[in-house]
């Protein structure tokens, strides 16, 4: 239980580090804009929310059984990642926590929203949504990938959770804009103060969380690679 209570919190605290970081933040930004077409009804903007959160948790949720399932049901590599899922997990913590810290970095088409899709969305109406949160959740950039592929999906498949993990990470990744849409329908001035502390927090909560990956990934290469605590 309390295994599982911190995959929950960890999963939870990557989807929404992983929404705050820039790339993902500007996707966030463009639903944002959708969502306060609807300014003028509360419920909408609330509903759209609600969507635009379902959304990015169906498309985190496939994308985790596709890749969780996968690697538990194929023999050699379950059996691999049985045996070496510490040692694996190491490295790949490290790696997530260099990217956070800014000691890597790859270019980035960033996250402009097409006005094909944009067009789309507004007639599907509350309903697109769904839409914006399914396309932006695979919109990976260096940071999102290696908080999903190189934290989530390790923990997930440590965890045995195909299901469960992906779907808490796609609710932290859309914590944001659903605050957002709530503070929209209490009153405009909220927002802007809102995204105000979000900025300034996101730069001090990627570089806490990269240092302690780095340090929990060296105890694991210490620990399960090197043998060195053994």
């Amino acid at each position: 239980m309390d295994d599982m209570g911190t995959a929950f919190g960890s999963a939870l605290w990557l989807g929404f580090l992983t929404s705050i970081s820039p790339c993902p933040l500007a996707t966030n930004v463009a639903a944002m804009s959708f969502i306060s077409r609807g300014i003028a009804s509360p419920r909408r903007v609330l509903l759209t929310g609600l969507v635009y959160t379902a959304g990015r948790s169906l498309a985190y949720l496939v994308l985790g059984i596709l890749m969780v399932a996968s690697l538990l049901t194929a023999p050699g590599v379950s059996l691999i990642l049985q045996e070496r899922m510490n040692q694996i997990l190491g490295p790949a913590l490290i790696l997530a926590g260099v990217f956070l810290l800014d000691l890597i970095r790859l270019p980035s088409r960033g996250g402009r929203i097409g006005n094909g899709l944009h067009a789309r969305a507004e007639r599907w109406g509350i309903w697109g949504g769904g839409l914006l949160g399914l396309v932006f959740a695979l919109s990976f950039c260096p940071t999102s990938a290696a908080l999903f592929f190189g934290s989530l999906i390790p923990l997930a498949v440590k965890s045995g959770s195909s299901v469960f993990l992906p779907s808490v990470y796609g609710i932290g990744t859309a914590i944001p804009v659903f605050a957002f849409a709530i503070a929209l329908a209490i009153g405009v001035n909220a927002v802007g103060r809102m995204f105000n502390v979000l900025t300034r927090f996101e730069v001090w909560a990627r570089r806490i969380t990269g240092v302690i990956f780095v340090l929990v990934g060296g105890y694991y290469c210490l620990t399960y690679l090197f043998e060195v605590f053994v």
